[in-house]
């Protein structure tokens, strides 16, 4: 907007023309118009850059506050977003790719669609809804828009691990449902976290291809978050179930699966012991397969249950009558194993006993 002199002389050519104009509308109503409003333009108007227009600041001091105490005020709302930042957001929008996020930044964030969840989902909808408030896990810098990139699925990340260490820490058994298996085992999902099995920690009959879809009683053997590896044992949580129910020094009835040269595998009622080669018989054996064959069902003595590794130690040497029954008379052996049996825990009972006698009389 110009502004003209009054002192300027003005054209009488344009100032006719001016009148002219003002008589045509109404030069009442005009006059009507102009008298609401003070028109008057001061002469002394500062030009936009003049520093005359800018305030003092000796001028706040009237305010009751200073400038470091203003600036302290304006502090708290100057958000310093970093990566790695757990903040709270508000979902204001759901996308095709991702969710747009308020967090009280200059500009929306955003979340890509597979950082919505650790599990895998059929779409934003399924987690999130407009105008949910939750927290958010803050991936990376701005961008060259302002735009941060934000993530749930670090947030569910981290305490996923945090919650399966704890787990571990406590022997917690869990169930999880197989998802797939491959050559080396099975696959399953903890906390969302994916977890493996070794075929040598699965104890079961079914073959492996038809575990898919099946819980399994599990329990953990490696937490590596470092490593990104979690490898649990059903073998472990089997064994650790049945071990609640034995007791050394208790009869079993088993059934031959594996031979090896070491010793025989006996399946206990769904749990896998092992019958080492030294513990068939008093006498020497070369192999086991000179005296036990795969499916043959025979009596077995708990003589060890390891549950921290899940392994559960059994002796046929221990329920013979007389050494080398196993060899020449195996059925003897069976038909006075629970005979035995009550010896062996009567010579535990009485070993148990000395040893408390021998660490009284240290102590005394």
């Amino acid at each position: 907007m110009s502004v003209t002199s009054t002192d300027q002389v003005q054209d009488p050519a344009a100032t006719s023309e001016q009148d002219a104009a003002i008589e045509a509308t109404g030069a009442e109503a005009m006059a009507e118009a102009f008298a609401e409003e003070d028109l008057i333009i001061p002469e002394d108007v500062p030009t936009a850059d003049d520093p005359s227009s800018r305030a003092n600041p000796s001028d706040l001091e009237s305010a009751g506050f200073s400038i470091d105490e203003f600036a302290a005020l304006l502090s708290k709302y100057d958000y310093n977003f970093k990566p790695g930042d757990i903040v709270n957001g508000t979902v204001f929008a759901l996308e095709s790719k991702g969710a747009m996020i308020d967090i009280g930044a200059k500009t929306a964030a955003f979340m890509p669609m597979q950082e919505v969840s650790i599990n895998r989902v059929e779409g934003l909808s399924d987690v999130l809804q407009p105008g949910e408030i939750r927290e958010f896990f803050i991936m990376s810098e701005e961008n060259e828009d302002g735009q941060l990139a934000l993530s749930i699925r670090r947030i569910e990340y981290q305490r996923a691990w945090e919650r399966v260490r704890q787990l571990q820490k406590e022997d917690a058994t869990i169930y999880s449902e197989v998802f797939a298996t491959n050559r080396g085992g099975a696959l399953v999902r903890v906390e969302g976290l994916r977890g493996f099995i070794p075929g040598s920690h699965i104890s079961t009959r079914k073959p492996k291809e038809e575990l898919v879809a099946d819980f399994l009683p599990l329990k953990f053997l490696e937490v590596d978050e470092e490593r990104n590896r979690l490898v649990l044992s059903h073998r472990r949580a089997l064994v650790e179930r049945k071990m609640n129910r034995l007791e050394v020094g208790e009869v079993v009835i088993g059934t031959v699966r594996g031979i090896k040269p070491y010793g025989a595998f006996i399946d206990i009622g769904g749990v896998s012991g092992l019958l080492h080669i030294s513990e068939i018989s008093h006498e020497h054996i070369e192999t086991p397969h000179s005296v036990l064959n795969v499916n043959d069902q025979m009596k077995v003595m708990i003589i060890d249950l390891d549950a921290e590794r899940g392994r559960i130690s059994l002796s046929t040497k221990a329920l013979e009558p007389e050494p080398g029954d196993m060899l020449t008379d195996p059925q003897k052996v069976f038909d006075k194993a629970e005979e035995m049996a009550a010896r062996y825990k009567q010579m535990l009972l009485e070993q148990a006993e000395e040893g408390e006698e021998a660490y009284g009389g240290m102590m005394g």
